[in-house]
């Protein structure tokens, strides 16, 4: 039994035990689906911006034949300081989101901060995510499960693997079973993070399938003070290992110039790294799949 006094699992966690969630008309993530990848700026800075992200990542999957998923936030409702930079809202991003849907023709995901704005992300966002820190919030969780749309439930950095299944259980409740969750380290000290490969294979005993967010997991929280600082040097090594132990999604935010991004880009995987990094992770995909 693991500390919590939660129970393990009852399921193995192989690639038979999880459910294979359909995303859009060609594209699933979970069991016997490809290795899926979500990505893309952390927040919305601009529709051209924006389109031509989607663009440039839809080409480097559609040449690798991954299935690909635009993510990028219309609200960043928890940055350290006042003054950050949040995006541009709930109505002008949804704008924008269905414009690169309509323009690209890619899917998208992008997260919710409060339970009324459910409804209406669901309208355009394929996948509808709960941030990390707002996991155990059972209005969210609900308003999300009750759209039908699937849910991408992200681990808080305050959780133990174990303990995400209230969260999964909350957005079921509804009737809603398309339920992703993703690993993004836990804390380990101050502004630091780490992250526990076992939490891959535990996360998928609840049948869901599992996404790395090797992005996320290599950020300082308050590292510089006013914002998140990172150490992107970490995230090919990461995103390598989460292969290895076997994940259904490979999440990374992702940006033409990290140090010009207006959130997050201190944690950010430059844009020319991304076709080098997932030929490697499909190779070490295809070896674990094998295993």
């Amino acid at each position: 039994m693991p500390a919590s006094g939660l129970e393990r699992p009852s399921a193995d966690g192989g690639p038979a035990s999880v459910n294979r969630i359909p995303i859009g008309r060609d594209v699933a993530i979970g069991r016997g689906a490809p290795l899926a990848f979500i990505a893309g700026p952390c927040v919305i800075e601009s529709e051209a911006h924006a389109v031509r992200m989607a663009r440039a990542l839809s080409e480097i999957c559609r040449r690798l034949g991954v299935p690909y998923v635009f993510k990028s936030s219309f609200d960043k409702a928890n940055r350290s300081s006042i003054t950050s930079f949040r995006g541009p809202g709930l109505k002008e991003g949804l704008r924008i989101l269905r414009a690169v849907k309509e323009e690209t023709g890619v899917l998208v995901l992008s997260d919710i901060h409060e339970p009324g704005q459910a409804e209406a992300a669901a309208e355009v966002i394929d996948i509808i995510q709960v941030p990390a820190f707002l996991c155990r919030q059972t209005d969210l969780l609900i308003s999300a499960g009750r759209t039908g749309r699937p849910v991408n439930i992200k681990k808080g950095q305050f959780l133990s693997p174990w303990e995400i299944r209230h969260g999964i259980e909350k957005v079921r409740a509804t009737g809603n079973d398309k339920v992703l969750v993703t690993e993004r380290g836990t804390a380990f000290g101050y502004q630091n993070l780490v992250v526990d490969f076992r939490s891959l294979l535990v996360m998928r005993g609840f049948g869901c399938p599992v996404v790395m967010d090797a992005t996320h997991a290599v950020q300082l929280p308050g590292g510089q003070g006013d914002r998140s600082g990172g150490e992107p040097v970490f995230i090919p090594l990461l995103a390598r290992a989460a292969a290895a132990v076997g994940i259904d999604a490979l999440f990374c935010e992702v940006h033409d110039d990290p140090a010009a991004a207006l959130s997050d880009g201190a944690n950010a995987l430059a844009l020319h790294l991304v076709e080098p990094l997932l030929r490697t992770i499909l190779r070490i995909d295809a070896a674990a799949r094998e295993a």
